[in-house]
Formats: C-alpha cells, structure tokens, sequence
C-alpha cells in the first residue's frame, strides 16, 4: 500500500515556529510533524510514500536525506506554485498508477499538519469493503466548513462560511453535518474522474463525482483522538496532551 503526505503548505498559521522551516517540521514532543506522519503510515505496514513540497523545500529534502528517508521509499512533488489539496494529489498521480494491477490497490492521503489516534486499518477495511471511490474521516464536531453526509454515510454537499452556505451535490431527504479530519483513503480509480485543472480542492472533485454517483463515504472517527495543528494554539494543546499521555 502507497500514501501521500500533503506538506506543501506555507504554514502562515504557525508563525513565528515558520519563520525558518516549514510547516512539516515543526516538532510536538521533540519529533517532526513529518515524522509521527510517516511514524504512523509505516505502523501500518507502508513503506513508499510521496511528499508534496513548496515551502523550504530544499529543507524537507536535506531532513529526508539525513534520516535515510526513514527506511522507506519516499519521493517528493516538488510544487513551484501551490496547488491545493486536489491540485497537489493530482500531479503525483504517477505514484499511484505504476503497477499494472493499481486500481486496485487504494492508498491512504494524509496532512501533515494532522496527529490522531485514528485508526488506519480499519479505515482500509470499511473503504475496502465498500468499493467506495473515497472514504473520509470525519467526526461530530464544530467546525466552519462541514461536510453533508446521507443515511448511508454517502457525501451528499457541504456547508461553509460564516453564513453556513449549503452546496447539494444531490438530494437527500435527510442529511447529517460532519467536519472532515484531513485522512483519505482514495481509489486510483479516482485520477480518471478528476476534470479540475491546476490548483483545486480535492472537495471540489469529491462534490463532482458525487454528483455523478459515486460513492464517497464518510468513516466516524469520533471515538479517536483528533487535531489539526495548523495553528499555535492546536500545537500547543497537542504538546499538553501529549505530556498527560492524552495522545499516544
């Protein structure tokens, strides 16, 4: 099984820690976000990996080199302009689409910027079973940006911005409102439904293919523990957590 780390962010929301460094090597607990990301990834048995980076690239690239890469095959996207969740996953297609037997094999999209307990087996395993295009991790949370979810889990729309506008991207008489966690795990099948050019969120395509029927499906992820640390506030209450064994 691959993955891809999104890293390529400018990390304006953690300054002044990135002043200097990027975002994917800010430390919680004297490790890099970038390596409890691949700490995780390899717990469960993957060792390729893709990386897109932007922001003190050259940084990330001399980090991976002095630690041997982590023992693992990992290679870099290099992005000369930002290109967004979808933009950033659809120029490493290439990683995904190698194997002769690939779409078959789904792989997992993780931000760096994300620490969670959450389980990434069984996350293969409901998007296995499934056949889903995609499987989200999402939990019952406040949020500003929420994704809509029908009966059967299947994205249906989102809602977003202060004045909570709600974008259908078809109908369901009943719909449940869960804020995304920033975990995928995505069929390759995906690439060939992808029409956005250049720098694009991969919400938007999920909302597209939506529309067209296909299934993606949310994973509740409420019993794990969760947090974004894009900002100072989030990496420093992860920093805590860690110290009362919280998050291990």
């Amino acid at each position: 099984m691959k993955a891809m780390i999104l890293a390529a962010g400018l990390g304006t929301r953690l300054l002044p820690l990135t002043t200097g460094r990027p975002k994917a090597l800010v430390e919680i607990g004297g490790r890099t976000l970038l390596e409890i990301t691949l700490s995780r990834l390899r717990a469960l048995g993957i060792r390729e990996v893709i990386i897109n980076i932007h922001h003190f690239a050259d940084m990330i690239l001399e980090y991976l080199k002095t630690n041997d890469n982590f023992r693992m095959r990992i290679e870099v996207s290099r992005e000369e302009v930002l290109l967004d969740t979808g933009g950033g996953l659809k120029k490493a297609a290439y990683f995904f689409l190698e194997d002769s037997n690939c779409f078959e094999k789904p792989f997992i999209l993780h931000n760096v910027d994300v620490i969670s307990t959450i389980d990434l087996g069984r996350m293969v395993q409901v998007h296995t079973e499934s056949r889903a295009l995609a499987t989200l991790a999402v939990q019952d949370r406040e949020t500003s940006r929420y994704l809509l979810f029908d009966e059967q889990l299947q994205l249906c729309g989102r809602r977003s911005g202060r004045d909570q506008k709600t974008e259908f991207a078809r109908t369901s008489q009943q719909v449940q409102s869960l804020a995304f966690c920033g975990i995928h795990v995505i069929s390759p099948r995906l690439f060939a439904m992808m029409m956005e050019e250049g720098a694009f969120s991969i919400i938007n395509s999920y909302l597209q293919v939506a529309s067209r029927g296909n299934k993606i499906l949310a994973f509740r992820a409420d019993e794990y523990y969760w947090r974004d640390v894009g900002r100072l506030d989030d990496l420093m209450q992860a920093e805590r957590d860690l110290k009362q064994r919280v998050l291990l």
